[in-house]
């Protein structure tokens, strides 16, 4: 299945989470359509695994292919394996741009890091899905400094979590640890995810 590239805001009306992380898109708090407002369905325990997966993957903006492989990854390390998969997930080049507030968005995240403008302890990465390791020092190219959106992005910028130390000057941010689960997501329930894929 290729990667969602229909109307956000729609998505994330019919999740119930805003996927642009600021709230706009959920200005009206039911699903989208002629009857969203009405509908009172009742879902089964399977649809509500369904709802956290896709909550998730769409959060992150990956394809099934990818979430999966990403899933099976966490579950072999030792520990508890919702969270396991969701500090990869939050390891994610893409996802620490994001972060560290180059990109308003995830989505603008991974264009930056495609397209060549990111940097990990001063070489080039230009995969998204590169899983960014403690201690590495992700950074923006001599010329790509400059770039407009990502000024923008950074006057913007509200929060930096605590597992990322941002150097201003440097315009370069360290992963320092992993994050606890307090610090991700509260409107994510892993378990039910882990659930889904353990069927």
């Amino acid at each position: 299945m290729a990667r969602y590239t229909g109307p956000k805001f729609k998505l994330s009306r019919r999740l119930g989470i805003s996927l642009s992380g600021n709230g706009k898109d959920l200005k009206r708090a039911f699903p989208p359509g002629q009857h969203g407002a009405n509908q009172r369905r009742k879902v089964s325990e399977y649809g509500k695994q369904l709802l956290e997966k896709q909550k998730l993957r769409h959060m992150y903006g990956l394809n099934e292919k990818q979430f999966r492989n990403l899933f099976d990854r966490a579950s072999k390390q030792q520990g508890i394996a919702g969270e396991n998969f969701m500090f990869l997930l939050e390891s994610r080049l893409d996802n620490l741009v994001y972060r560290l507030g180059f990109a308003n968005t995830r989505y603008g995240s991974r264009q930056l890091v495609s397209h060549g403008h990111v940097t990990v302890n001063g070489k080039k990465v230009d995969i998204a899905s590169y899983i960014v390791q403690i201690g590495d020092v992700i950074g923006l190219r001599e010329r790509s400094r400059s770039l407009k959106s990502i000024k923008e992005a950074l006057e913007g910028r509200h929060h930096i979590p605590g597992y990322l130390d941002f150097n201003a000057n440097a315009m370069e941010g360290k992963f320092t640890r992993l994050p606890d689960r307090g610090e991700l997501s509260q409107e994510i329930d892993e378990k039910q995810i882990v659930e889904f894929y353990s069927r």
